[in-house]
């Protein structure tokens, strides 16, 4: 950072930033200024089919390897069923979805049907079919690992100027579209709505959309119409119950090796609010194999290269436990980090003592470390009981022959409470000022 912010590079950015002469793009002419071009008119989508014929389709991920088909039909009788399969026209697999409907003063939304397929492999095109009857759609579903490409925009709406977006977008292949609020700018005229629908359905139909609510969602009067997001959470339902979360507007995904995030900015996200509890995991635990921390003088050294590769990346995220086996011996160590002592860190424990065939590992480093709490070479097991958002209490059993004798136990407290942990900006601040009899205090 001090070189990027050196006084150099700073003139450097701001010749850049603020002299228009100089074009960012090499093949375009300094006279070849860009112009913002106008507004132009807002377009609306007729709808061309029968009352029972699906339109408005439009698809998102649905938890692993499920996709959510959800469309609309004037039809109150039609039937919420999607038939699909790998082959145009040969749909060898149904399945059943659930419908809505809202009204808004006068206007009655047609028959909303949402129906959930899967389990569908990944990077491969499937064919499908809503209702029974009406056009077959198509979708690739997203691969399973890197590399993979978002399409992102937001504040859509359907103007001349959104039919020219979704043209670009649609030019060059992607695998989701992430739009992060303002869809169809209906703004209370709720057959806005449908055209909408009707004028994104080639794109939100052949990929998945994930989409977050804005301001122009809301679509409340206060005393009036107290309840908002009514028609955006009857038609564009997202996988928040797949993410635990308790509102559609607000949840998370994962695709490949990604995981997405979509927040409400329109619903309440205090400290006191669900949309805060649920984005921060009261308890963060990881399991691996080889121990990053150990004292024993078996498989010295063997989770080094990892632990140099991702232990920055653990403390950040503020993981409570990391749990370790491949050691056959019991160790629990203080909460640590870059090999000190560290309030913010995780506490390590190795518990490869489960009774394997080649015994104990009999030897411990002498003299003890100060960073590790308890250590026994016995067969055992361990309970790890997480009592609320805050606190959890650990016990490690020594195998007594017939019995199971609790010989360490350790309650532990979430560092998703910890202040002073998460107003950390650089982790190796935070060592230098806790000793390590402060961090055995908090945990006993």
């Amino acid at each position: 950072m001090a070189k990027l912010w050196s006084p150099a590079a700073f003139r450097v950015l701001l010749t850049i930033c603020c002299v228009p002469q100089i074009m960012l793009h090499s093949h375009v002419s300094a006279e070849e200024y860009y112009i913002r071009q106008p507004p132009r008119s807002v377009i609306q989508t007729p709808n061309k089919r029968s009352e029972s014929d699906p339109q408005q389709v439009h698809i998102s991920l649905a938890g692993k390897d499920y996709i959510r088909v959800s469309w609309i039909t004037d039809d109150k009788e039609a039937e919420s069923v999607v038939e699909y399969g790998k082959l145009p026209g040969r749909y060898n697999t149904m399945a059943t979805g659930e419908h809505t409907s809202y009204q808004f003063f006068f206007y009655k939304s047609g028959k909303i049907h949402h129906v959930k397929i899967g389990p569908l492999e990944p990077a491969t095109t499937y064919y499908y079919r809503c209702g029974g009857r009406g056009p077959e759609f198509s979708f690739k579903m997203p691969p399973a690992s890197f590399p993979i490409e978002f399409a992102i925009v937001g504040d859509l709406g359907q103007t001349e100027w959104t039919n020219s977006t979704l043209e670009h977008v649609g030019s060059k292949d992607y695998d989701v579209l992430l739009l992060p609020g303002d869809l169809s700018y209906a703004d209370f005229q709720q057959p806005l709505w449908d055209s909408f629908g009707r004028l994104v359905e080639p794109y939100a139909s052949s990929r998945p959309w994930m989409v977050t609510e804005g301001n122009h969602e809301i679509e409340s009067i206060p005393i009036i119409l107290p309840h908002a997001f009514k028609a955006y959470n009857a038609r564009w339902l997202m996988p928040y119950e797949e993410s635990g979360s308790s509102s559609n507007l607000y949840y998370s995904f994962d695709v490949a090796g990604a995981h997405i995030i979509m927040l409400g900015s329109y619903t309440d996200f205090d400290e006191d609010s669900a949309q805060y509890k649920w984005l921060k995991t009261p308890w963060i635990f990881v399991l691996l194999h080889a121990p990053w921390y150990n004292t024993n003088t078996a498989h010295q050294g063997e989770g080094e290269s990892m632990r140099n590769s991702m232990e920055e990346l653990l403390y950040n995220a503020r993981v409570d436990v990391v749990f370790a086996g491949h050691v056959h011996a019991y160790e629990r160590f203080t909460r640590i980090y870059d090999n000190k002592a560290d309030p913010c860190g995780p506490i390590y424990i190795t518990i490869g003592d489960g009774g394997n065939r080649e015994g104990l590992a009999l030897e411990f480093k002498e003299p003890k470390s100060p960073l590790s709490m308890f250590q026994e070479s016995s067969f055992g097991h361990a309970r790890l009981k997480i009592l609320d958002e805050t606190r959890a209490h650990w016990s490690w059993y020594r195998n007594n022959d017939s019995d199971a004798v609790i010989a360490d136990e350790v309650r532990l407290e979430s560092l998703s409470t910890s202040k002073q942990c998460w107003g950390i900006t650089d982790g190796q601040e935070s060592s230098s000022s806790s000793s390590s009899s402060s961090v055995t205090k908090d945990e006993l």
